[in-house]
């Protein structure tokens, strides 16, 4: 008989089996965090509810701080679409990764140093390079030779702009105005100071997407058509 044989064979039934120990692996870290919960639920006041609560925030606050955030309209500047006390979600993440703020684009920007220690929300109208005019002889902005028809979000009554300019927006910046352009402290109003007015493309927030409350007023924030025929800023001659 060959006890070798027999030996071997023995040696290999009385192995566990890898599965075996991935299983019992898994089964004790398992354990180990259900060991850790409970730690920290027996520490924290109120438990299970403390603990639930607890990571809810910080979901809110990293949510808050990289992806969404909601912004209370402050003013009459860009009635009738966004009327005071409107929120709306600002997405933070719309000009990462390369992606810009383009014309017609509801922007957040931080203010401080140009407009003002707070943070406003205005439409953008020229991008970098581009030649920013008012007005054509029916009063409508143009944008690198092209006239613009507003009406679809310009408020009620109001006209393209009672200031005159002619603009070439630098590299970098943003030209922007409210909608209701008679109740608006935009561009127009800061062409003499530092900046000459213009939104560096840095300082922008985001972009605002949605109307979220009153619910009565949820909405999502299109881009208008009235910009799509612009012509790039090389096709005016400006730089850029």
């Amino acid at each position: 008989m060959d006890t070798e044989a027999q030996q071997t064979e023995r040696d290999r039934s009385s192995r566990p089996s890898d599965s075996e120990d991935i299983s019992d692996t898994e089964g004790q870290e398992g354990r180990s965090r259900f060991a850790l919960v409970s730690r920290i639920t027996e520490w924290l006041p109120g438990g299970r509810i403390s603990l639930t609560l607890l990571v809810f925030l910080v979901f809110l606050l990293l949510l808050n701080t990289f992806v969404l955030r909601p912004f209370e309209i402050p003013s009459g500047s860009m009635e009738s679409g966004l009327r005071i006390g409107d929120r709306v979600l600002v997405n933070k993440l719309a000009y990462r990764f390369g992606a810009e703020p383009r014309r017609g684009d509801v922007v957040v920007f931080d203010g401080t140093g140009y407009f003002g220690d707070a943070d406003y929300i205005k439409r953008v109208v020229g991008v970098g390079g581009d030649r920013v005019v008012c007005c054509d002889k029916e009063g409508r902005i143009q944008v690198n030779g092209r006239s613009v028809d507003e009406s679809t979000f310009l408020f009620a009554g109001d006209s393209p702009s009672t200031v005159r300019f002619d603009v070439v927006v630098p590299d970098g910046r943003l030209f922007v105005l409210g909608d209701h352009r008679s109740a608006s402290s935009d561009s127009r109003d800061h062409l003499g100071s530092p900046g000459g007015g213009m939104v560096p493309v840095d300082d922008v927030i985001g972009r605002a997407d949605w109307i979220v409350w009153p619910t009565a007023h949820w909405t999502r924030l299109h881009r208008p058509d009235a910009y799509a025929r612009v012509p790039a800023a090389a096709a005016e001659g400006t730089h850029g």
